[in-house]
């Protein structure tokens, strides 16, 4: 019974394994189809190995990742604008140092852990970071940060004219095929919002920062009211942006998608209480709202474009973000939609946007842009807009979003007229680099026009802000870019009957009806109600109010609109 051997048998030494013991008994049955599939994947790799495999999803599934499976109620609705609204937000010092050191150093905007007191409903570990482009440049010490977005109060400027040639052949604004400027100087001087404030802020008053708070960020699947993210917009107190929320309220009531609104009480750890306007974030939950929810939402990034960078995917990720179907829809439908409307000629353009985009709806936006006196639309520095791809009728809308800087130009500005920026500053002329100044010349080396206000960023595209046209280019918060699909809509006449039938009805929803200055007054309320009640405010409110009344004044006036 030695090692080796087996009781009643000759001894018999045990054999070593041959080779094709060791593989499996599934794969020695199999070894063909096995051994074809590695031949395959080496011919792939010798063939293919250098070229870059671009992966579409056309599936139309409708289900979303990331459920919600503990939604938070409240005590009353988060966006209801009758009720009063706190939040209480703490954090751990130490936490907030280290993101403001990581932030000063590259312009990272990291997530804190954080808890919040909303309404009296307690949420621990929620993720706050700061929110914002070049609305957070004084909180870097910079004169402005790339892509944009909002560090001005609304005031005056001059307005351009839209119309023009656009396209191949023609003059426009965006990157059409042969484009150019395309734009009448308008309006008259002076500025319709009194003139633009950048926003001072400092780490030192966190109660005034902009914050996005997020729900989820350390506490999975986590929702209150159904809102996984709430954006506490720049501003606070006296400069709590009653534009927006104006602007908002609408383009609500104009049957348009807009975010919800609500004015708040806010204090930080042990800070003084600022009040300040929270705004439903366009996200995954947001895109849930949008027609019947059976489309894909892509948000537009403030640093990219809308050029056609080829058919690789990965090349648009820089100018698009998909925020809801992740997995199931893709960046193609976008892709397509960039390289039709660079690449169509104007009578391709005139005859084929139907079947890319929902002509009515994007009449309505870019009538509604203008009548908002909305300097940073899809054509302005900060890429404000949303496009919503409706996946039963393959169609692109276009929504707006991040309205802080409306009623910002000349309130006389007209259908045919592009919005200027404001800043309280005389409607000059607008020369190459878009610089605007008193006697209608302009600035050299891109300086600041006279009357801006000190540290207005200086290193835009193409100049300081008024201008249209620039490229995009390195630096601040950009001249305004123009868009290559509002250019060329509004450059070309077979659009002209559809873009004036919805300025007029907008018009009179807003501005003829009255509704504008009721929606003010109430707006104003709210903002009093949130510990917003002061002398300051009511002059805040006496300045909107009077840039309404001279904006409905002026389109009265204009027989173009009022028939």
């Amino acid at each position: 019974m030695g090692g080796g051997t087996e009781p009643g048998f000759p001894g018999r030494e045990r054999r070593a394994a041959r080779l094709r013991d060791r593989v499996p008994v599934r794969l020695r049955h199999h070894w063909k189809p096995a051994t074809a599939l590695g031949v395959g994947l080496a011919a792939l790799v010798v063939f293919l190995g250098d070229a870059r495999v671009s992966p579409y999803v056309t599936s139309a599934s409708r289900a979303e990742a990331d459920a919600v499976t503990d939604d938070v109620k409240g005590t009353v609705g988060l966006y209801d604008t009758s009720a009063k609204h706190s939040i209480q937000l703490t954090y751990e010092q130490a936490d907030f140092d280290k993101m403001m050191k990581e932030f000063k150093k590259d312009g990272t905007k990291d997530y804190i852990e954080a808890d919040l007191t909303i309404d009296g409903v307690y949420l621990n570990d929620v993720g706050v970071r700061l929110k914002g482009n070049s609305t957070l440049s004084s909180l870097r010490g910079t004169k402005g940060a790339q892509g944009g977005g909002g560090g001005f109060r609304p005031g005056g400027g001059a307005g351009n004219d839209t119309r023009g040639g656009s396209g191949a052949g023609g003059a426009g604004t965006g990157n059409a095929p042969g484009g150019g400027q395309a734009q009448r100087a308008g309006g008259g001087p002076g500025g319709a919002g009194g003139g633009m404030v950048q926003y001072d802020l400092s780490a030192a008053k966190p109660e005034e920062l902009p914050w996005l708070v997020k729900i989820d960020e350390f506490v999975e699947g986590r929702a209150y009211q159904g809102e996984r993210e709430i954006s506490l917009r720049p501003g606070s107190n006296e400069q709590v942006p009653l534009n927006e929320a104006l602007s908002l309220s609408l383009t609500t009531k104009s049957g348009q998608k807009a975010e919800r609104y609500g004015f708040t009480e806010l204090k930080v750890n042990n800070r003084p209480a600022a009040t300040r306007l929270m705004v439903e974030a366009p996200d995954t939950d947001y895109a849930e709202g949008v027609a019947d929810g059976n489309g894909v939402l892509y948000k537009a990034r403030a640093n990219g474009s809308f050029d056609y960078q080829g058919d690789d995917p990965t090349d648009y990720e820089d100018s698009f973000k998909q925020l809801n179907k992740v997995g199931s829809q893709d960046l193609e439908p976008v892709m397509k939609l960039i390289k039709w409307a660079n690449k169509a000629s104007d009578e391709e353009f005139a005859r084929d946007l139907h079947t890319y985009v929902d002509v009515d709806s994007f009449a309505r936006y870019v009538a509604a842009q203008n009548l908002l006196l909305n300097f940073d639309d899809m054509a302005g520095p900060g890429k404000n807009y949303l496009l919503w791809y409706d996946l039963d009728t393959k169609k692109f809308s276009v929504l707006g979003w991040d309205y802080n800087l409306t009623f910002s130009g000349t309130a006389s500005t007209g259908p045919d007229d592009e919005v200027g920026m404001g800043g309280g500053m005389p409607g000059g002329t607008t020369a190459k680099n878009g610089t605007a100044t008193k006697d209608g010349t302009t600035a050299k080396n891109g300086a600041a026009p006279e009357g801006a206000p000190e540290g207005m960023p200086t290193d835009f595209p193409g100049g300081a802000p008024g201008g249209s046209g620039a490229e995009a280019g390195d630096g601040g918060m950009g001249a305004r870019t123009g868009h290559v699909l509002k250019t060329r809509f509004l450059a070309s006449a077979a659009f002209d009957g559809v873009y004036h039938d919805a300025y007029r009805e907008l018009y009179e929803k807003f501005y003829g009806s009255g509704t504008a200055t009721k929606e003010l007054k109430s707006i104003a309320a709210q903002a009093r109600a949130a510990g917003g009640a002061s002398k300051a405010l009511d002059s805040a409110v006496t300045k909107l109010t009077k840039s309404v009344g001279d904006r409905a004044a002026a389109l009265a006036k204009d027989k173009e609109v009022t028939g």
